[in-house]
């Protein structure tokens, strides 16, 4: 098993990126959220890896984290979710943000990742609830969302988007996302509509 490879970012592509490691170029299948994260071409990076062995087909997925390497691995672990499946997922949502929508059976928030339908969704919710209280950080994963407790209007907004129909944490990031010092809650509900539709 691959634990990470570590060595000269060569190509970036749309859903992987090769990585030179002594003159051997590994080719790895990364998320979107991955891709933010890289550093420049022809610079050192280091990529926490799983393995993928078929039949006829040895692949290799990467993350710039070990918690979204964990929670792509107990994505997997879930019937009927694969590697692509998994980085669906992650492509749409951190580990924090898959953790709690988890926790609160955020059905519509796990079945925004391309490809993940009603059913996969459901299925994560119920078979990964109990492992991602016993294996994710809480405290990780309650800093990836803003709380907004010390600060009202930013709490309002978030109240308000929810009764719109916007799960907590699709509300949650639209108000983090657009929110200013000094903005009211009417404010903040509008330009965080914008970016929601």
């Amino acid at each position: 098993m691959i634990s990470y490879i570590k060595g000269e970012l060569v190509y970036i592509g749309s859903d992987s990126v090769i990585v030179d490691n002594n003159g051997i170029g590994y080719n790895i299948g990364i998320s979107a959220n991955t891709l933010t994260r890289l550093p420049h071409i022809n610079q050192t990076v280091k990529i926490y890896t799983y393995m993928n062995v078929k039949e006829d087909e040895v692949s290799l997925f990467g993350f710039m984290s070990r918690e979204e390497l964990d929670m792509f691995n107990m994505l997997i672990a879930v019937n009927g979710v694969g590697p692509k499946g998994a980085l669906a997922v992650l492509s749409v949502l951190s580990p924090g943000e898959i953790a709690l929508a988890v926790a609160s059976n955020d059905i519509k928030t796990l079945s925004s990742g391309k490809g993940v339908g009603k059913k996969m969704a459901e299925r994560i919710a119920l078979e990964l609830r109990d492992k991602v209280a016993d294996n994710m950080d809480t405290t990780k994963a309650s800093v990836e969302l803003p709380a907004f407790k010390d600060n009202t209007e930013r709490s309002d907004a978030l109240a308000g988007l929810m009764v719109l129909g916007y799960s907590r944490s699709e509300a949650a990031r639209a108000v983090d996302t657009v929110y200013k010092d000094g903005m009211t809650s009417g404010d903040i509900v509008k330009l965080a509509l914008k970016t929601l539709y």
